[in-house]
């Protein structure tokens, strides 16, 4: 069992090129094989299967996520050649032969430690910048579920629950994209991590805005 080959399988959205690109960035570390399967698949499909969901997300998010979504760039990045990109709509036993054929090649060529190439500055740039915007996604989220619950013990009505739930996530897409856009701020990310955290600013002003939304329900 020892001398059999060890798949790690990472079951995610991985919707900016940077979070895959940390994955990518372990297996050099560790000298260990690396391949990206991405499922394409149109956005009216991805509504459909969300609402036959025991717990579906709103349509906002699955819009959301259709617009952000990077999808593997084999031109451009070097480190994504072993990619495979098949629509998850119409799976074919080529579909399968084709993702064995993936695994064995990568198996074959494993990252290399010393392994560099002309992206690797700006992909770690993207990482830094990648990483804020999520530590600020999940504080928004944090904030959203404390507001909520705050609405709820003051007794704001259902229907005015759902409409603060959307008006809440609507706000925390365009905080979040507005960091992302921020090229200012990317490129401070990195130089100034140890003495400057650039989501506060943000966060501290979703903080505020919530605030104020949540004000009108009550």
């Amino acid at each position: 069992a020892t001398s059999r080959p060890l798949y790690l399988i990472l079951d995610d959205n991985f919707y900016y090129q940077s979070m895959r690109y940390e994955v990518y960035q372990l297996a050099r570390k560790y000298s260990l094989s690396f391949c990206q399967l991405f499922l394409e698949c149109p956005l009216e499909c991805c509504l459909q299967r969300n609402r036959l969901r025991s717990h579906p997300l709103p349509d906002q998010t699955i819009y959301l996520m259709a617009r952000k979504i990077e999808m593997p760039d084999l031109k451009k990045n070097a480190w994504e050649r072993n990619s495979l990109v098949l629509k998850s709509f119409d799976c074919t036993s080529e579909d399968n032969e084709q993702i064995i054929s993936l695994l064995a090649t990568a198996l074959e060529n494993p990252v290399k430690q010393n392994e560099e190439n002309t992206e690797q500055k700006e992909a770690d740039r993207a990482t830094c910048a990648a990483s804020t915007v999520h530590q600020a996604d999940q504080t928004c989220r944090r904030i959203i579920s404390q507001t909520m619950k705050d609405a709820k013990d003051k007794n704001v009505l259902p229907g005015e629950m759902k409409s603060l739930s959307e008006e809440l996530n609507k706000l925390k897409a365009e905080f979040l994209e507005d960091l992302r856009q921020g090229n200012n701020l990317k490129n401070q990310i990195c130089i100034q991590s140890q003495y400057f955290d650039p989501a506060t600013s943000v966060i501290s002003s979703f903080q505020h805005k919530a605030t104020n939304v949540v004000n009108k329900y009550i």
